[in-house]
């Protein structure tokens, strides 16, 4: 019974691959990816996987739109008027009334075209609990000849190398007979978007060559990108591109001086400030230094001053000790010739008995010195 199960579910999966459905792995809300070709009829897949019963529930049909959801259809217990339908779907949508039983909401649009490509969702309202569905659109278009090929698809573009240096090399892609008009780019093996020149394009009866060249500086592998967004179509070549070791070097030569010349730019910039800095402590060195200088000046001022003041006093003093010395001199002089007149004046006898009567000398004597052996009075 597993073993049947098992091979109806495959069967089941084929038959969805084969009709254009792609399921997507993506880390939100699963999506189911629909794939169909212009102008055919597409189904949109939503079922409740519990089976249960839809006839008389509510399911509801959008499209997302540039500014606000586009209502596809909407089924409400047998009521689906759809007087809210958006124009672009009206008369196009149906839905399989006979499934809702098995809990199949799917719809069928008729008639497909290119404007219904986009995102769908598939939602129950009022289901414990809410019930959302996502499916992607995808309406290619197509173009044939008698043969059945798709016509207009660009073919994988051509590649040259051109101008090969040991610095660089320039790259043209050259795509021919496109229509509708392709996008052309180069890319890494990263996958980044090289810069290139500005394309250059000529159509020539609705189908259009474009030549794109862009310069490489690096071993890489890189590509040619030709996408036609109108009928989802892309395709590319690929080239690989050896630059010499040269090149590294000169690049890595360049990558060391850029280091350097940063070194000494940061070395210069350190020692500016070390100067900037040895400057201001020896102007402040220099400023304590005068300012101690000014001090000790002025230390010195006031003691020449101090000194100088007794210097005066000390000379004062001398000049007031000799000035009284003076008077005293001339005092005694005074007093001395006074004496003398004295003397001469008095009669001899007199004095000799004045001088007899004391026990010192008087004045006299210093004046007149007396000698008794010549018994007279001897003036000097």
């Amino acid at each position: 019974m597993r073993m049947k199960q098992t091979a109806l579910k495959d069967v089941c999966v084929c038959l969805l691959i084969s009709a254009g459905i792609i399921f997507g792995h993506e880390t939100g809300p699963a999506v189911v990816r629909v794939v169909v070709e212009e102008g055919s009829d597409v189904i949109l897949p939503c079922s409740l996987s519990s089976k249960e019963n839809i006839v008389d529930k509510l399911f509801d049909w959008r499209k997302d739109g540039q500014k606000k959801k586009k209502e596809v259809f909407m089924y409400d217990a047998g009521d689906h008027s759809n007087n809210g339908q958006d124009e672009q779907f009206k008369g196009r949508v149906s839905h399989f009334s006979d499934q809702l039983k098995n809990g199949n909401a799917s719809i069928k649009i008729r008639d497909t075209k290119i404007s219904d490509s986009g995102n769908y969702t598939c939602h129950f309202p009022r289901l414990q609990p809410r019930q959302t569905f996502y499916i992607e659109l995808v309406v290619e278009l197509t173009i044939k000849d008698r043969s059945g090929e798709i016509t207009g698809a660009s073919p994988k573009p051509y590649i040259w190398t051109l101008n090969v240096t040991e610095y660089r090399a320039l790259l043209q892609c050259e795509v021919q007979g496109a229509s509708p008009k392709p996008k052309v780019e180069w890319k890494d093996s990263a996958g980044n978007i090289l810069p290139a020149e500005e394309p250059q394009v000529s159509d020539r009866g609705g189908r259009y060559y474009v030549t794109l060249l862009t310069t490489v500086t690096k071993t890489d592998h890189y590509r040619c990108v030709v996408t036609q967004e109108e009928i989802h179509h892309q395709t590319h070549s690929e080239t690989y591109v050896f630059i010499y070791e040269k090149l590294c070097e000169e690049s890595s030569s360049k990558e060391l001086i850029g280091w350097l010349g940063g070194g000494l730019v940061l070395g210069a910039l350190i020692l500016a400030a070390v100067l900037v800095l040895l400057v201001a402590t020896k102007c402040i060195i220099i400023r304590r230094i005068k300012e101690r200088q000014r001090e000790t000046d002025r230390q010195l001022q006031n003691d020449n001053h101090s000194g100088e003041t007794d210097l005066q006093n000390t000379l004062n003093e001398e000049e007031s000790f000799r000035l009284s010395a003076d008077t005293s001199s001339l005092a005694l002089l005074n007093a001395v010739v006074t004496e003398k007149e004295v003397c001469s004046t008095r009669q001899v006898g007199t004095v000799l008995t004045f001088l007899r009567d004391n026990s010192g000398p008087s004045g006299c004597d210093r004046l007149f010195p007396y000698t008794a052996e010549q018994g007279s009075l001897h003036s000097d």
